[in-house]
C-alpha cells in the first residue's frame, strides 16, 4: 500500500480539460424540421399500391355481400318465428339503407359544390388569360348567382352590379368582383387559418404526448380546409374534404413546400428564443407556420378567383397574427 497518490504516466499529450477548449456545438443540430407537418403530408399524399387497392375492394365487396346476406338470412327467419318482429326488423333495415343514401346523395351533392367551384376558377382564369370580356361578365354572373344568399355579400353584389356596366375589360371587371366580394371572404378565410395555426403550434409544443402532434396537426389541417372551402361555397362533404387535403397537400409536396429549407420557417425556427431553450417550442412555431402554409394553398384551391387584384395571403404575417402572445418570434427577441 502506498501513503500518497498515485501517479500514472499516459503516453502523448495530455487532453486539456476545461469547458473553453470544448468543442461548439452545431446550430444546425437544434433545428426543428416539422415533423409533424411533414408526416401528415405524407399520411395524405401517400397513394397504395394497385395491389393494396384491389385487396382493400375486394375485401370491402367480400364484407358487404356477407353481412348484406347474413341480415338477409336474420330477417326471413326472423319473420318465419314472429312476423311482427320480423317486419319491425324490416322497417329498422329500411330506415338505415335511408340514411345511407342520404349520406350518398350529401357526397355526391358535395362533389358537385367543389366541381362548380373549379370550373369557375378555370373559367375566371382562361378570361383573363385571353382578356376576354364577354367570359368575364360571364363568370361575375356566376358569382353573383353562387353568393345570392349571403347576406353579408349583399352590399358588395350591389355595388358589384353598379359598377360592373363601367368596366371594359376582363381584367378590371375580375378585379372589380374580388374587391367586392372576395376580400371579405379571404379576411374571413385568413381567420381560419390563424386558428388552425395556433392550435397546431399550442398542441406540439405543450403535448408530450406520443405521435399527439401529428393527430393534432391532421384534424387540424383536415377541419382547417374543410372549413375555408364552406367560406367560399363549397362546402365539403367527409370524402370531398379528404379530397382537398389530398390535393392541397399533393401540390405542396410537389413543390417541396412542406419543408423547412426557405428563409422564412429557417428564420422562424432560429430567431425566437423559445426554440432555442426548448425543441418542442421550436417544432410548435415550425408546423403552426407549415399549417399556415397549408392554409394559404388551401385558399388558392378553393377561392372561385385566382389572385390578380386582390393580395394574396402572407404566410409570415398569417404566422405572426397566429403565434402573437403564444411563443416569442425573431421579431420580439429585442425585446425579450
Amino acid at each position: 500500500m502506498t501513503n500518497g497518490p498515485v501517479l500514472i504516466d499516459l503516453e502523448g499529450k495530455a487532453p486539456k480539460a476545461g469547458p473553453a477548449e470544448a468543442p461548439p456545438v452545431p446550430d444546425d443540430a437544434a433545428l426543428p424540421e416539422g415533423r409533424a407537418m411533414q408526416s401528415v403530408a405524407a399520411l395524405a399524399t401517400a397513394r397504395p399500391s394497385r395491389l393494396a387497392r384491389w385487396f382493400w375492394g375486394l375485401l370491402t365487396l367480400l364484407l358487404t355481400t356477407v353481412l348484406s346476406v347474413a341480415a338477409w338470412d336474420f330477417v326471413t327467419g326472423l319473420m318465419n318465428r314472429s312476423p311482427i318482429l320480423g317486419w319491425a326488423i324490416t322497417a329498422l333495415v329500411a330506415a338505415f339503407l335511408l340514411v345511407l343514401l342520404a349520406i350518398a346523395l350529401r357526397e355526391l351533392a358535395a362533389f358537385a359544390r367543389l366541381k362548380r367551384m373549379d370550373s369557375l376558377h378555370r373559367a375566371a382564369q382562361e378570361a383573363l388569360a385571353g382578356d376576354d370580356l364577354k367570359a368575364a361578365r360571364d363568370v361575375v354572373a356566376r358569382l353573383d348567382t353562387l353568393y345570392a344568399n349571403r347576406d353579408a355579400l349583399k352590399w358588395g353584389r350591389e355595388r358589384l352590379a353598379e359598377r360592373a356596366g363601367e368596366q371594359f375589360d376582363a381584367a378590371t371587371l375580375l378585379g372589380l368582383a374580388e374587391t367586392e366580394l372576395m376580400a371579405p371572404l379571404d379576411a374571413q378565410a385568413s381567420r381560419e387559418v390563424e386558428a388552425a395555426a395556433r392550435q397546431v403550434a399550442t398542441v406540439t409544443a405543450i403535448v408530450p404526448l406520443a405521435l399527439a402532434d401529428v393527430f393534432a396537426a391532421l384534424t387540424a389541417n383536415i377541419r382547417m380546409i374543410r372549413r375555408i372551402a364552406e367560406v367560399y361555397g363549397g362546402r365539403s362533404g367527409t370524402l370531398g374534404s379528404w379530397r382537398l387535403v389530398r390535393a392541397v397537400l399533393t401540390h405542396l409536396v410537389a413543390t417541396g413546400a412542406v419543408a423547412v429549407g426557405d428563409d422564412m420557417l429557417g428564420s422562424l425556427a432560429g430567431g425566437s428564443m423559445l426554440s432555442k431553450l426548448s425543441r418542442r417550442f421550436g417544432e410548435g412555431i415550425v408546423n403552426g407556420a407549415l399549417t399556415a402554409r397549408v392554409g394559404v394553398a388551401a385558399i388558392e384551391v378553393c377561392r372561385p378567383l385566382p389572385f390578380s387584384a386582390g393580395r394574396r395571403p402572407s404566410v409570415s404575417a398569417l404566422v405572426g397574427r397566429a403565434l402573437k402572445g403564444l411563443f416569442a418570434t425573431g421579431r420580439d427577441k429585442g425585446k425579450a
